[in-house]
């Protein structure tokens, strides 16, 4: 999907991929990273709730996002004290124990960044078309260092019902994205379709969501 597209939709407030309260997945399987807390990336972090709650683990939140309504409305409607400063690639939200980066992902850099600990992916792999998923990882990779881990989350669905996003991602799917340079578990494959109305609507008649731990090598 182009910039514009998500642009759009945070301006008219079509974010049915926002969740109002914290990811259960993340809470029950966080701690299996078995890591002491350190810098976490959130890429296409947009408004999450998942962000206040790893700050609360004692985590340093860097999360990038395209669209200035997303940070600005995490900030304002969260309370979050954060200190604006505007960038040559990204302007940047600076609060105690979280910095975010409103830009292109792709722009974004170790030097930025500093080292990364881990990675939160909740709702970024699964936001990129087929075409667009290898550059994804293999620029997030590039971010990283061996031991650096992952939770990713994704959702699956026979990919002919609907066009996304959310696009279909399986665990066969993240094999091939990820398996060359990463060891990857499975951690939980659960049925949420009963819970995921809007996409029913949609016409998707199967649902899973799928939670990996993936360990760069």
């Amino acid at each position: 999907m182009q910039p514009s597209f998500w642009h759009e939709r945070w301006r008219l407030g079509h974010i049915g991929f926002h969740q109002s309260t914290v990811e259960q997945q993340l809470v029950q399987h966080w701690p299996k990273l078995q890591m002491a807390a350190g810098n976490v990336l959130v890429p296409l972090c947009g408004k999450s709730l998942d962000m206040l709650w790893l700050q609360d683990q004692g985590w340093r939140v860097l999360g990038v996002e395209i669209s200035a309504v997303a940070l600005e409305s995490f900030c304002l409607e969260q309370g979050v004290l954060a200190r604006r400063r505007a960038g040559d690639a990204f302007d940047e939200f600076d609060g105690e124990h979280l910095r975010l980066f409103r830009g292109n992902l792709f722009d974004i850099n170790p030097e930025l960044l500093g080292t990364l600990d881990a990675i939160y992916d909740r709702a970024s792999l699964i936001a990129f078309a087929p075409d667009a998923r290898a550059r994804y990882v293999e620029y997030l990779s590039s971010l990283t260092k061996a031991g650096t881990k992952t939770l990713l989350i994704t959702v699956d669905y026979p990919h002919e019902q609907i066009e996304g996003p959310p696009f279909s991602v399986n665990a066969t799917e993240v094999s091939r994205l990820y398996g060359h340079n990463h060891s990857i578990q499975l951690l939980e494959r659960s049925d949420i379709l009963a819970n995921e109305a809007r996409l029913r609507s949609r016409g998707v008649t199967q649902l899973h969501q799928n939670s990996f731990l993936l360990t760069r090598k």
